[in-house]
């Protein structure tokens, strides 16, 4: 599965993630996009998009496109705080679907 990391998930979380592709937003050349273009951007070449935005359900129609969105919801965006969330997250992307939105939340 490819997966797309938001600009505000430590770029080092990428390495948790064995066989996916990962890649991070500068590596996917849309630093700079804000919410919709990101979204819309990231839907013709990634799978799911992780991000730690909480509002991105809210202010998209997240169920239309053709990617899914995973929600880290921790205490900070730190990789301390974001990388036990990893179990969970790798279960998610068993059965993830375009147009889903899932959190999960660290421990």
């Amino acid at each position: 599965m490819k997966l797309l990391l938001d600009e505000c998930i430590p770029a080092r979380l990428r390495l948790n993630f064995p066989g996916h592709d990962v890649y991070t937003v500068e590596q996917a050349g849309l630093n700079g996009l804000k919410n919709g273009a990101l979204i819309r951007a990231a839907e013709t070449e990634f799978d799911v998009l992780l991000t730690v935005d909480q509002n991105v359900q809210f202010q998209q129609n997240v169920s239309r496109l053709s990617i899914a969105i995973i929600l880290l919801v921790a205490r900070s965006n730190r990789y301390s705080d974001l990388r036990t969330s990893i179990p969970r997250v790798l279960q998610a992307l068993r059965t993830i679907r375009a147009g889903d939105v899932v959190a999960i939340h660290a421990s």
